[in-house]
């Protein structure tokens, strides 16, 4: 019996694109489908066919060898073909597998293959600690407790009694995996017996249940490096859940999170303050004190120049955060605002009026600078 054309079959011209012809094939394929039609061989031939035709025309030598001699290219020493091989069609399902998505197909139908998991890995787990700023320029050590499952003592891991031993699971032979049918189709799936594992124990152990792990607290010891800032984790490794089957352990892994200091505000490695400071130290100069992470009694002098004004920020090189990376450290910046007495004694008061007098602010306490200003506004 003659075979019908390539073309024909999928419905394209031959002037079609790959992206045509695939898009063609697709819904060709969802047609004839064999679970669409039990039982009809009519329909799992016309399949077949279709998937054929897809297999020549998706192939840029193969297309070109079928639009010169047609299908006489795909036949025993046929013209077309190069070293006088037989047969152009290969398994259809490799073509639906790569048409419609290799994971997709393979998880409904059972490819992909895949041999035994002799045990599974645990899983990573998740802490948030909180540590203060100091801790943080310093660095810290912590314990963390929490509960988690840990390897099972009683058989070591393995899920089986101790004295008996660990088989391979009867029901997938080792594969962790079964396979039943669907009509045409087989379907993989994973093994109930052994969850996947491809072992059983011969008798379970009557801690764990065979699983080889229990729930318990636990704690660990993490070292917080210096310098360490919020959001930024620390691995502890083999530290998450243990393994099933003595699997290998997870990873723990501790978010930092550093608490706001009532003092210094940190930006990146640096850090920032502000330091009050008397109106007549601002005027006529002289040297403060200011807090600081720095050193064991946690201040540092600060010159201020005379005639200082409100709000200048002065670096302190070198005083602030260690860098995580080691061997820097930020700055310290303090900003000064200037106290202005609430309230004034006698003697103060009257002082302070004759400086006023004598510097002419009582006649014009606002300097002349700002009205050039304000009239350039108006103007």
């Amino acid at each position: 019996m003659a075979k019908q054309d390539y073309y024909e079959l999928l419905g394209v011209s031959r002037e079609a694109s790959p992206d045509e012809i695939k898009k063609a094939y697709r819904k060709k394929a969802v047609e004839f489908h064999p679970d669409k039609h039990k039982g009809d061989k009519a329909m799992e031939e016309k399949f077949k066919e279709v998937s054929e035709a897809y297999e020549v025309l998706k192939d840029a030598d193969k297309k070109a060898a079928y639009d010169r001699y047609g299908h006489a290219a795909f036949e025993q020493g046929g013209a077309g073909m190069r070293g006088g091989g037989g047969g152009g069609f290969h398994d259809p399902f490799d073509i639906f597998r790569e048409v419609f998505g290799g994971s997709a197909f393979d998880d409904f139908f059972g490819g992909g293959g895949g041999g035994s998991q002799s045990s599974q890995g645990g899983s990573d787990l998740r802490y948030d600690i909180e540590i203060s700023l100091v801790d943080a320029y310093k660095g810290v050590e912590k314990e963390v407790s929490y509960r988690t499952a840990v390897t099972c003592t009683h058989c070591s891991g393995s899920g089986a009694e101790p004295g008996s031993r660990v088989i391979t699971c009867p029901t997938c032979g080792g594969s962790g995996r079964v396979i039943s049918s669907r009509g045409f189709f087989q379907v993989q799936q994973t093994c109930p017996t052994c969850n996947g594992a491809g072992r059983v124990p011969e008798k379970r152990c009557s801690v764990c249940n065979g699983d080889g792990r229990v729930v318990k607290n636990k704690t660990v010891k993490i070292r917080v490096p210096a310098g360490i800032a919020t959001g930024q984790k620390l691995r502890s490794a083999g530290n998450g859940e243990a393994g099933i089957m003595g699997g290998p352990a997870g990873d723990l892994y501790v978010v930092v999170h550093v608490k706001e200091h009532n003092i210094f505000e940190r930006h990146g490695d640096d850090l920032y303050c502000d330091v009050p400071i008397k109106f007549t130290l601002a005027a006529l100069g002289g040297t403060i004190e200011v807090p600081t992470l720095s050193n064991a009694s946690g201040r540092v002098s600060l010159k201020i120049p005379a005639g200082t004004q409100n709000g200048t920020v002065f670096k302190l090189r070198d005083r602030g955060m260690p860098s995580l990376r080691g061997g820097t450290k930020g700055n310290q910046f303090a900003r000064v605002h200037i106290e202005v007495p609430k309230k004034l004694k006698g003697d103060q008061r009257e002082l302070l009026e004759q400086f006023a007098k004598v510097s002419g602010d009582a006649e014009n306490p606002v300097e002349e600078s700002f009205w050039d200003k304000a009239k350039k506004i108006f103007d």
